[in-house]
This record gives C-alpha cells, structure tokens and sequence, in this order.
C-alpha cells in the first residue's frame, strides 16, 4: 500500500493510543471529539485528492526510493518541479478548508532530514542517512502523516541549551543505551500532532560543543510509551460543542496546535538520524526553516482565496460591490496574496541540487516569502473586516436565528435587503470571523507570523544570504569607486 484513502486514514487513527489531553482531562477519542474533528478532516482531505485523476500531478510523485505513486506530503523532492507542484498542492488545499491542513510539517522536515542526515555522515561516517532513507520508504508505502517537531519551550532564551535552570527547557538526551537513547522534554506549537501517525523530531537551534546532548533528531510513534499531547486553545473553540453550524464559521475544517511532552521517551538507535554532531543543527534547522517558509507561500494563499471570496460576497450581500473604493480594497487583497504566491513560486524554481540529490528551495528567497506572509495577511483581514462592515465583529447567533420569538426579527434584520437570507449573510460573516479573529487564526492570521519562525528569525535569514558586500562592489563599479 503507497496510499491510504481519507476514509482509511481516520481508521488508522483509531487503532492508535494516543495520548491527547484537553481541558485538563484526557480525550478518550481524538478522532470523534467535536473539537478537535475538524483538524482530522482537514489532513484527511490532503489523502482524498490524492486519490481522484484531478489532482493526480499536485498530489502524487513517484518515488526514488520504492518507485512506487506515492502522497507528494513523504515525497523527497527530486527537482525544482516538484518543489513549484509543492506549493501548487499547498494553495489548492487551502482553498479546499480554508484551514490548516498539517502535514506541510512533516514533508518539509523529511527533506530537510534527509539532505542533512547524508551530509553527516559524509563528515563522521554516522549511518544516520541509511536510517533516515528506511524510515521514509516506510513512511511512504504506508502513507504517514508525520508531525515535524522543531521548537522547544527555550526557556530563558538568553542562555544557550545547556546553561539553562531546568534542563528540560530544551528536548535533550538523558540516557545513552547501547541500543538507543532515552529523550526529555517538550516541544511547543506541535500543528496536527494528535492527526499524525509519527513524529519526527529535529533541534531547534543552532547548538555549541557544550550542547551535545540537545544536538538530536528521531523518530517516534505519536503513541509512544512516555509520549503525550496537551491541546492548546483557540479563540471560539468550544463554540464546536454548541451544536451549532453557522456560528463555527468553518464547521467541517480547521487546524489544531499542541503541546509534546516527551518523558523519559526511547528512542532505538534505527530511528535516531542526529546524536551530538553540534555543528549540523544549524544545517538542519536552516534547511527545515527555508522548506516550511516556502510552504507559507502555498499554503496561505489558499486560505486568502476563499477570505477575498468572502469579502467580495459580503460587499454583495451588502449592495456596495459597484463602489470603487470596494473594488480598489478586493484588487489590493489579491495584490497582496498573488505577491505571496510569486514568493513561494520563485524560491522553488530557484532551487539547487544538494549533495543527497534532493532539491532545495532559494533559501533567501523562502525567507522573503515568509516575510511577507508575515505581513499580508494581517492587511487582508484588515481588508476583510473593513468590507463586512461592524456586524462582523456583532453578528447575532445562530441560536438566535432558530428561536420561536427572536427567528424572525434576525431573519427581518440580517438580510440586509439585497435579495440574500440572514441565514447566508450570518454564514458569510462567520467565516470572515473565522480567518480573521476566530479559531481560523491559528490556520491563517496568527499562524501567519509566528509560524515557521517569527519575522525577526526571517530578518537575520536575509541579513546572513542577502550578499550586502557583494551589493557595495556592483556599485562600486558602476561608479567607478578606487580605493587603496
């Protein structure tokens, strides 16, 4: 089996013993919880379009390692093709849930793993690349979703990993076994950790000698012994458990951020792919960091096609679509997303062969994608907002729209007299809430900045490959500047 059917990967979810904790009490069923069931949707539509003839050259590749059709999410990428349909796939799925679908971590932590891990060994004559190259063939016969786990709680972020108070602040080893090690810690902002079959874990930072024990990558069951997940919060979630469609905004897909914990967790020694060699987690980081904020320039795009959508049919539903200050503000919505887009187009076309054969995006690139992901949306919502008008943010209840004595006075106010229902403008509103300020930040506003590593971490990026001397000699040159 190289591929897994939606209705199959839900399956595969029951059978694991995931440990999911919500609200302070365990969650006995991750897969049926009402809160936590749209973020399975969402990555179970990344197996849906894989399976239909539509789709097949976004969401398919071949595999180097099996040669088998394979989920282009545990594909290694073989050209800079593969990296344009990457971010091509990303866009579609984001118009498809307008929501996050979680699986763009693992995909882009793989094939940062897999360059890294062969460089490592050119270096140290570790096996962690034939480990790592048996791990994904596994992965894609058997269809995983893989959650990347890169960042930790840091602690006090002036000191480095080991100088920390409390040790755990960073994921670190704690015991060297001859058949593998036992790990420690957490890692924070885990997207869809409790849809995934595995988690795959790298450093967060670039290490010193002094941080050997920090310096590690593995891989794990999500379900394993000493394993488990505590679900952050997000603005309007429990509105899931009202029973309610309209007031969701986006009741089938959604997106779901968490806390790992890892307590004395084994790790055998097959599955460890970085154990000390300090020098490679800034390779490994850097190259996960460009792959994820290329993903950016897909993935948010998507999700700001459906909220243009919205805000167009809001200016609809409102009678002032023929304004032209309404058709300036829906053209700089789609100015600002197709600039995103060009971003994550341009960094893949731009990629480079690395030693291990995989191709990797223009890293300066990817962190001008990121940057401006950093920025656009937060302006698209400003937009948004600004085209629904103030009910955005007042918009009664859909309780309210069913009760025997306040139905038809909501019916008779929220229809705004343009030919709509106030069923439909309510859905439409809702759903810019959704993106803007609701639980559709983590899938778009939000996740926008601080995702893939906060503005400033894109900043020093650019500042390290942006070849400001190589800028001053070009000028030099054209005006003929001699100096001694």
């Amino acid at each position: 089996m190289a591929m897994m059917t939606g209705k199959e990967y839900v399956e595969s979810l029951r059978a694991m013993k995931l440990r999911v904790y919500m609200f302070g009490k365990r969650v006995e069923n991750p897969v049926d919880d009402p809160i936590l069931r749209p973020s399975v949707n969402s990555v179970r539509m990344t197996y849906d379009l894989a399976q239909g003839p539509n789709y097949k050259a976004l969401m398919t590749a071949t595999s180097h390692l099996t040669g088998e059709t394979i989920n282009r999410f545990t594909h290694i990428h073989q050209s800079t093709e593969d990296l344009v349909n990457k971010v091509k796939m990303q866009r579609l799925l984001g118009q498809v849930t307008a929501a996050c679908f979680q699986r763009c971590v693992g995909m882009d932590a793989i094939n940062a793993v897999y360059s890294t891990t062969y460089e490592i060994d050119q270096k140290h004559g570790t096996s962690y690349h034939e480990n790592f190259r048996k791990f994904v063939a596994e992965a894609q016969t058997k269809d995983w979703t893989i959650d990347g786990a890169m960042t930790d709680p840091k602690g006090d972020r002036s000191l480095p990993p080991h100088k920390q108070e409390d040790p755990d602040m960073f994921l670190h080893v704690v015991e060297r076994r001859p058949d593998g090690i036992v790990v420690r810690g957490a890692k924070a902002h885990q997207t869809g950790m409790c849809n995934s079959h595995q988690v795959l874990v790298m450093p967060t930072q670039a290490m010193g000698p002094d941080d050997k024990d920090y310096a590690v990558s593995f891989s794990a069951p999500a379900d394993a012994e000493g394993l488990f997940m505590i679900v952050g919060r997000q603005s309007c979630d429990t509105r899931k458990l009202e029973n309610t469609d309209i007031d969701v905004g986006n009741a089938q897909y959604g997106g779901v951020e968490l806390l790992v914990v890892f307590d004395d967790v084994f790790i055998p020694n097959e599955n460890i792919y970085l154990n000390g060699e300090t020098e490679f987690a800034t390779m490994m980081v850097e190259r996960f960091a460009g792959y994820h904020r290329q993903s950016y320039g897909g993935c948010k795009v998507g999700v700001g096609d459906v909220l243009i959508g919205a805000s167009a049919v809001a200016a609809d539903y409102n009678g002032v679509a023929k304004a032209s200050h309404v058709k300036d503000k829906l053209i700089e919505m789609i100015h600002l997303n197709e600039t995103m887009y060009s971003c994550g187009i341009a960094c893949s076309a731009e990629g480079t062969k690395t030693a291990s054969g995989n191709y990797l995006i223009d890293l300066l690139l990817a962190n001008v994608c990121k940057q401006n992901v950093t920025r656009f949306p937060y302006e698209m919502a400003r937009i948004a907002e600004d085209l629904a008008g103030g009910s955005v943010g007042t918009c009664l209840s859909e309780a309210d729209l069913r009760g025997e004595f306040t139905g038809p006075w909501v019916a008779k106010y929220m229809k705004n007299g343009t030919g709509t229902t106030a069923e439909n403008r309510m859905r439409i509103l809702r759903l810019i809430e959704n993106l803007s300020l609701g639980s559709g930040a983590v899938g778009y506003r939000t996740e926008s900045l601080h995702g893939a590593g906060s503005p400033q971490a894109q900043r020093v990026m650019i500042a390290r490959q942006g070849d400001i001397e190589g800028k001053k000699k070009l000028a030099k040159r054209i005006a003929h500047v001699k100096e001694d």
